[in-house]
């Protein structure tokens, strides 16, 4: 599995806590996304989103659809991207 990590510069203009559910749905539709997961900072002004895909192909693939709905985002939340980077995850674990 492969994650893609974007960090945003949110401040007091910034006008969503989290991506609407059409931003959400958008980014599951593109082949081979996993998940996504948002954190939004609670003492600081940086919020992080974290999507999953099942391999480094598809990761690559997502490239174009994804930074058009990041930019998308970005622009209508009022937040600023900071940094994109890509992962391999190593390790992966949730406790029902």
């Amino acid at each position: 599995m492969f994650a893609r990590v974007s960090t945003y510069k949110t401040g007091p203009e910034t006008t969503a806590d989290a991506p609407t559910e059409d931003i959400v749905k958008r980014v599951l539709e593109i082949p081979g996304c996993r998940g996504i997961y948002y954190l939004n900072g609670k003492e600081t002004d940086k919020a992080l989103s974290i999507t999953l895909w099942d391999t480094e192909e598809a990761l690559a693939a997502s490239r174009e659809a994804a930074n058009k709905i990041r930019t998308e985002t970005s622009e209508a939340q009022k937040t600023q991207i900071l940094e994109v980077e890509e992962f391999e995850v190593t390790t992966s674990s949730l406790k029902d």
